[in-house]
């Protein structure tokens, strides 16, 4: 089955600045993919691309099987865009400008009123359908931004930092949204905020210096982090030396870090072999020595300490 979103060794120049080079991936329905990366490595300027806002110097990108240059018009046709700032009039009202974009996008009658009504509803907007865009807050005017990109129910929905300015319970909101809407459409979310991709993505596509180098689903990632499969044991500060006693006796272990004492509490970290599950011995080994266990689990990795390491490399490399 044909993606619904397509994007094929996209280039762009601006001049002697590459801001996008031969960027290549794809989205399935169902698919909620995070466009992840530094200020500056090219997330917007990808989707002004995939959005028809910018011509690609080189590469394609299509839309539910339309080209974005040939076909600009079909692909716009299954295409709801938020773009960075959500740039909006703030003379208007949130009501006349979903309604005004309903009839540039062709909704007559029923079916505009129907459409706006919904996308109000969707967003909490019902409060404020009446007040000039001008004075509503930074969070009131994203989601009036977001309402008209989800204003047709698109297929295809490419969203730049959609949850910017919002405040935690608004983010919450949103995010719960874009997870609900996410079965029937393709998504891409641009940002570089970790806790919106372990939140919302299926996917992940890590951008940076203009090009992708990592893709892959969030916690798949997350496993290349230096604290994947780091065991945390947190005992009371007494029975330090015999937990440390205890954890020597299990075979398989890379490293043991020196305990880290916090107040009454002593944290010691302790690194397996590859993907060795070494928490039941070493649980064993702890309750044989009758150490008083406060805290024990399992780090699956971090996100951010992934980021920072695949960025870092392509910023070396430049």
């Amino acid at each position: 089955m044909e993606p619904l979103i397509r994007i094929d060794r996209l280039t762009k120049l601006f001049g002697p600045i590459e801001a996008v080079r031969d960027v290549s991936f794809s989205v399935d329905r169902g698919e909620v993919v995070g466009l992840l990366g530094p200020n500056g490595a090219g997330k917007s300027t990808t989707l002004k691309l995939l959005a028809g806002y910018l011509a690609p110097t080189s590469g394609s990108a299509s839309v539910c099987g339309h080209d974005v240059v040939a076909s600009p018009l079909a692909a716009r046709r299954s295409l709801g865009y938020l773009p960075e700032g959500a740039p909006l009039y703030d003379e208007m009202t949130p009501s006349g400008f979903l309604d005004f974009v309903a009839r540039v996008r062709r909704l007559d009658g029923r079916a505009r009123r129907d459409a706006v009504a919904a996308a109000a509803r969707r967003l909490q907007l019902d409060g404020v359908l009446r007040q000039p865009i001008g004075t509503l807050s930074k969070g009131f005017r994203r989601r009036v931004g977001l309402a008209q990109a989800i204003l047709l129910d698109p297929e295809v929905l490419v969203l730049d930092e959609p949850t910017d300015g919002l405040d935690p319970t608004q983010k919450h909101e949103v995010r719960a949204l874009l997870r609900e809407m996410a079965g029937r459409k393709a998504v891409i979310v641009s940002t570089h905020n970790l806790d919106e991709v372990e939140a919302v993505c299926t996917r992940a596509v890590v951008i940076a210096a203009g090009r992708v180098v990592a893709d892959g689903a969030p916690a798949a990632l997350a496993t290349r982090s230096a604290r994947h499969n780091v065991i945390c044991i947190r005992v009371a500060r007494e029975h330090a030396a015999s937990a440390m006693d205890a954890i020597g006796t299990v075979p398989g272990l890379v490293a043991v870090d020196r305990p880290a004492a916090t107040g009454d509490d002593t944290e010691i970290r302790v690194m397996a072999g590859g993907d060795a599950d070494l928490r039941a011995p070493l649980h064993r080994a702890l309750v044989d020595r009758e150490v008083a266990v406060l805290e024990f689990w399992r780090e699956p990795g971090r996100m951010e300490d992934v980021f920072r390491q695949l960025t870092r490399q392509v910023g070396e490399v430049v």
